[in-house]
This record gives C-alpha cells, structure tokens and sequence, in this order.
C-alpha cells in the first residue's frame, strides 16, 4: 500500500547562480578592476562581465599565463568579497521563484560555478536562502550534484545550465537573462525558455498542474 502523500519526497529544483539569481555583473566589474590594479594585469572587465558562466580559471586564463593561473585565481578570490558583494542586486524574479517553489512544498538547490563560499555571500547578502548550495560545478560537471539532489528541474542563463540539466535527466528551464540569447538556449535542448525569473512562478505552477 502506498503511504500518505507526505511521504513523497519533494520536488526539487535547481538554479544557477549567476545572471540567474543574482546579477553579479557590477560586482565581478568591480572585482576585476581592483585585481587589475593591484596585479598589473591588463584586463578588459567589461568583455569578461559579458561571458559569465564558466568557471573563473577559464576566464583567467585569458589574462595570465598558464603558469600563473592558479596563483592569480587566488589573488582575485582574496579581493572578491570586498569589491563583489554588495554592489550585486537579484535579478527580477529571483525571489519569487524561490518562493514558488517552496509554496509548492519544494525545495530549491544552488548549483553554480563560483566558488561556494562566495556563492554564500551572495545569496546571504541578498537573504535568498536556498534548502542546499553546492559550488565550483560546470556545465555537464553540475549534473552531479542535480542527481544528488534528486532536482528534476534545473534553472540557468547559459548553454552550460542546459547541458547539465540534460546530463542529469531533469527539465532544462532556461532564462534569456544572461549571455545566450533565448534562440542559442531552445537550440541547445532547452525545454522551456522564459524572459526572466519574473515569468517563473506562472511556468512552475502550469507545471505542477
């Protein structure tokens, strides 16, 4: 015999981080500038806030040596949380839709390239309070932690979200809020394409239904 419905164990969903809840742009500018001044490394910050998404040693590795990699991701790590946080809002929506969710009696997990003590900040600073956050997962690599997590549904900006919600079975719901355009994400095998988050908690309750 089946047991009561509060048995089932919830549906849970996960979103990205960056340009999918929080618009970290202003504050990865800022912490870009100051690295730049501090190291002497050249960097154009605005052609890097227009590729968010892959992991940050990709994008320094187009800055500094192969060599220096590893030192400079630290150096900028150092600097991120003074120059990064506070200046970065959530993106419209991004409330809501965690709220959506939980409305709904389900969970919400973070899943994202940054690193995970950053990632905290953000959300912390912003008082978005995820059931789970796990960091420093890209692109397919993100799968792993979906399938941890039982989230049958993943919400990111990039090509990268679609092909980690593809690689763990779950729904790719995608959001134009970031830097692929809605045609680029419904071309890479997203289910569903929304504007932004603001379109979520319409989608999400069309779903439960």
């Amino acid at each position: 015999p089946s047991g009561p419905p509060s048995s089932k164990p919830p549906l849970t969903v996960g979103f990205d981080l960056d340009l999918t809840l929080i618009d970290t742009r202003p504050g990865i500018k800022a912490a870009w500038e100051a690295f730049s001044a501090e190291s002497g490394v050249a960097v154009d910050a605005d052609l890097v806030v227009s590729r968010l998404g892959p992991p940050l040693e990709h994008e320094m590795a187009y800055w500094v040596p192969e060599e220096r990699v590893t030192e400079m991701v630290a150096h900028y790590r150092s600097l991120y949380p003074a120059y990064a946080i506070e200046s970065s809002p959530p993106m419209p929506g991004a409330r809501d839709a965690i709220q959506a969710v939980r409305d709904a009696g389900g969970r919400t997990i973070v899943v994202t390239a940054k690193n995970g003590p950053h990632a905290a900040l953000h959300l912390a600073h912003l008082g978005i309070e995820p059931d789970a956050l796990v960091g420093g997962l890209w692109a397919e690599g993100k799968a792993e932690a979906l399938r941890a997590h039982g989230a049958r549904v993943y919400v990111g900006d990039h090509v990268g979200d679609v092909r980690g919600a593809a690689t763990a079975g779950a729904l790719s719901v995608a959001v134009a809020t970031g830097p692929c355009a809605p045609e680029e994400l419904a071309e890479a095998g997203a289910d569903v394409v929304l504007t932004d988050l603001t379109d979520f908690r319409a989608w999400w309750e069309g779903y439960l239904a």
